[in-house]
């Protein structure tokens, strides 16, 4: 059985993003427990995603700031908590499982905890996550876009890195995941891009290294080549982007476990075919990450609306020119938050959640 202290932070982690649902074999608690120490759950239940000096959660606490601090240091280290530097301060806060402390797994994930991780999304957290407003947001593939109307900066992956002070490169976490297992597909793995503060720390625990925009720019060729789905996080001002595969990102399998998976996913385009144009090539069929297309009867491609994501993988490759994307109505457009603070508030309440951590409720109730 858990100690109550791993319950209550199972409770915590529930409050934010998508959740961290309980399963029956209580595998979760076997991943808390590898994550953190009793002493260091106790301490994640004090924090709150508003990040906070050493010294003030000390405050808070009535206790010894140097042991405040280095308790958070080496939560930090962990990637159990998120850490905000500043010149020489630095600031700590919660963060979700994912996106967060998931990710943040990357320079200790071994083949154990992606065995234990695997229990987990299959159990519950896959099923779960993809029933909610969506972590991350797909948008189209850049040679994919037809300029016929203004594209927002938050809808061009190209412009969000050339908008970046620092971009940090690390491996797809579920691909390195899926590959401990020996489940990992052929796509290139060094393809996740993070930015500002969350770049930097993954630059300074070794599982990142800084990259030009130009660096970015071909990463984002050789991941449209390879037939990868770009998704940044969903905010307009993402902290990250990643660069996806249906057969091991945790986000698209959890979306190919639901009927109709264009209706969660924040995306603003849908992919269309020309029949007179249709070689009936099957490339399309290949490139499609959600199993959107099919030949119908008379060997021409069709598209499942209800499972399309608007990518555009399959218009670049598509030799008889018969695919292209065309915007939703405007009623069916989906403008994303301005900021991940705002993401994180919205699917709380979307869940009926509060972003208030227990101990802080216990204390005022």
């Amino acid at each position: 059985m858990p100690s109550e202290v791993y319950k209550k932070l199972r409770e915590q982690l529930d409050q934010y993003s998508c959740g961290f649902p309980a399963t029956e074999s209580g595998v979760e608690f076997r991943i808390l427990e590898r994550l953190f120490t009793e002493e260091e759950a106790k301490m994640f239940l004090s924090l709150s995603m508003k990040v906070e000096t050493p010294e003030e959660v000390a405050e808070r606490l009535g206790r010894e700031p140097e042991v405040v601090a280095s308790i958070l240091h080496q939560m930090s280290e962990k990637g159990s908590v998120f850490p905000w530097l500043s010149g020489e301060t630095v600031k700590y806060g919660a963060m979700p499982f994912m996106l967060g402390i998931y990710e943040f797994q990357l320079g200790a994930m071994d083949g154990e905890m992606s065995g234990l991780y695997e229990q987990y999304f299959e159990e519950a957290f896959l099923s779960s996550a993809a029933k909610v407003e969506p972590l991350m947001r797909t948008i189209p593939v850049n040679r994919s876009m037809e300029v016929s109307h203004p594209i927002a900066t938050y809808e061009d992956s190209r412009e969000i890195v050339k908008s970046q002070k620092l971009i940090a490169l690390a491996k797809c976490i579920c691909r390195v995941q899926q590959g401990l297992l020996d489940k990992s597909c052929d796509k290139p793995v060094e393809v996740c891009f993070m930015f500002g503060s969350w770049g930097q720390h993954f630059i300074d625990q070794g599982m990142a290294r800084q990259i030009t925009v130009a660096e970015a720019l071909k990463v984002l060729d050789q991941a449209e080549e390879a037939g990868l789905v770009t998704q940044p996080s969903n905010s307009q001002n993402p902290g990250g982007m990643c660069n996806c595969c249906g057969d091991c990102c945790a986000i698209l399998r959890g979306l190919n476990k639901l009927p109709r998976p264009a209706e969660v996913i924040t995306s603003n385009y849908f992919a269309v075919v020309d029949p007179e144009l249709c070689t009936s090539c099957e490339t399309c069929i290949e490139r499609c990450q959600m199993g959107a297309i099919a030949l119908n009867d008379d060997d021409i491609a069709e598209i499942n609306l209800d499972r399309c994501i608007g990518c555009g993988l399959c218009v670049t490759t598509c030799t008889g020119e018969a695919l292209h994307l065309e915007l939703k109505a405007e009623d069916q457009r989906r403008r994303p938050p301005e900021t991940g603070g705002e993401a994180i508030r919205m699917m709380a309440q979307k869940r009926g959640k509060s972003l208030t951590p227990l101990a802080l409720k216990t204390a005022s109730s």
